[in-house]
């Protein structure tokens, strides 16, 4: 029995959840998301609540009960307040910088790095602190990992990027004799 699977999720005001075959489409002040869902799971939109319930008793829908109902929590959630990451760069001579469409980020390589930014997304640069903002939790994570992954943090200075609630498990460098 899936924990999450089983909680009824409410519907705020100012949100619609609209099923059209196997597509589930909600809206509200934010934006709107759509994502298709297998009929492994019976999905129920009545009274301003979503419910789930396992088509079959088998593995496959128990295992995509509570996926669908965190898939679709997230999508509430998203389009009515959003979802924000922020990531810190360390180091002697690391910069970031937002040029339009464009992520300019500068981290010791012979040349300048440029990531373009998913037109979903809202990426804002100051001092350091890149700030990732959008409706979408799978895309901000993405993004947000995408960048990260071009300079992990070390753990001899800390230098590279870090989620801001991340912690950097710093090891002591040579001794000298």
């Amino acid at each position: 029995m899936s924990k999450i699977g089983k909680q009824h999720i409410s519907i705020p005001d100012k949100t619609q959840v609209v099923r059209s075959g196997a597509t589930i489409t909600i809206q509200g002040p934010k934006g709107t998301l759509a994502r298709d869902f297998k009929d492994n799971v019976v999905i129920t939109i009545e009274n301003n609540e979503v419910t789930f319930a396992p088509a079959k008793n088998d593995t496959l829908s128990r295992a995509l009960w509570g996926t669908y109902a965190s898939h679709i929590k997230n999508m509430i959630h998203g389009v009515n307040e959003g979802f924000e990451k922020k990531l810190i760069l360390e180091g002697v001579g690391f910069k970031s910088e937002v040029a339009g469409t464009t992520l300019n980020l500068a981290l010791g390589f012979s040349h300048p790095v440029k990531v373009a930014i998913p037109d979903a997304l809202k990426v804002t640069a100051e001092k350091n602190v890149i700030t990732v903002t959008g409706i979408d939790k799978e895309l901000v994570g993405q993004f947000t990992a995408k960048i990260r992954a071009m300079k992990k943090p070390e753990p001899y200075k800390g230098k590279g990027f870090r989620y801001d609630t991340e912690v950097i498990r710093r090891k002591q460098g040579k001794k000298t004799a």
